[in-house]
């Protein structure tokens, strides 16, 4: 299988790795020439073999509606197009109505992973008419961890549901981290606590709350026992405030989610320590960039 991936950052990059390594021919582009395969949308669709499927993995908003638009004025009817980013569930609809009108196929894709996808794989929430998403199956099998296909990918079901889980995956990483940052907060200000890492670490085995997220915890304090090298200002990449959005929509309470999304507001006017270790958090996992220390 061949396949056409737009998109070659912190995710696209290892995505096309990973794909590579589970037998996919990926035709990369990026605007970065260091990392692209070919340097135009054009030489892409060149490349890939009609009937194309075409993955976009690229900032959501202004750039992905870009890309879409492009491809829409280029491809064949009968291509596909996959939105792998994390574009809001609506913004899918919109794009599948406007590929539709020219006979192009689109589905979307919720990916979790993050910089550690390479080696461990990607949770998969797709979206899309049964027959897109059984024609990109070798694709989504590259990309997920070995087993079980259930235990990582899921046919969510119509064009934005994919999406739509991720934003509510993305909603309950809210939750969890921020819960996480405020027990190391409270430890971290217990006179009687005298190892903070080393209690974190031993809630790795056995304990109800040991999770991936937890390992990283663990790790970010292995490389900055203080976390002094780090701002207690957290960006928020707009999944958290959707899926708050949604809570109020159809009136479900999200008290928990609300709280932690809130709470990345408030990092941005007062100095905390919990809010350093969600930062920490989110570069662990995300690679996202922390802001240092003043």
């Amino acid at each position: 299988m061949h396949i056409g991936l737009i998109g070659l950052g912190k995710m696209g990059f290892n995505m096309r790795e990973r794909m590579r390594r589970g037998g996919i021919e990926v035709t990369g582009f990026d605007r970065n020439p260091d990392v692209s395969d070919v340097a135009s949308v054009d030489e892409l669709i060149m490349a890939v073999p009609a009937p194309r499927l075409v993955w976009v993995m690229v900032p959501s908003g202004d750039i992905t509606d870009a890309v879409i638009t492009e491809l829409g004025s280029k491809l064949d009817a009968g291509d596909l197009v996959i939105d792998g980013g994390n574009s809001r569930y609506t913004e899918d609809q919109a794009h599948s109505a406007a590929l539709a009108d020219k006979g192009i196929r689109f589905a979307d894709c919720g990916v979790s992973g993050g910089v550690w996808g390479l080696e461990n794989g990607y949770g998969l929430m797709a979206g899309g008419d049964p027959a897109d998403i059984a024609r990109a199956l070798p694709v989504f099998d590259a990309l997920r961890p070995e087993g079980d296909r259930a235990d990582s990918f899921v046919h969510v079901g119509e064009v934005g549901a994919g999406h739509y889980a991720k934003m509510i995956h993305n909603g309950i990483e809210y939750g969890l981290m921020q819960s996480y940052a405020e027990g190391y907060d409270l430890l971290a200000a217990k006179d009687i606590i005298n190892d903070v890492p080393g209690t974190f670490r031993a809630w790795q085995k056995g304990t109800v709350v040991r999770s991936w997220l937890l390992d990283l915890l663990v790790k970010a304090l292995d490389e900055d026992p203080g976390l002094e090298s780090i701002d207690d200002y957290v960006e928020d990449s707009g999944e958290g405030r959707w899926t708050v959005e949604e809570a109020i929509a159809n009136a479900v309470p999200a008290p928990a989610i609300t709280a932690a999304v809130f709470a990345r507001f408030a990092s941005r006017e007062d100095s905390s320590q919990a809010m350093k270790m969600v930062s920490a958090l989110r570069q662990q996992f995300g690679g996202h960039a922390t802001r240092p220390a003043k």
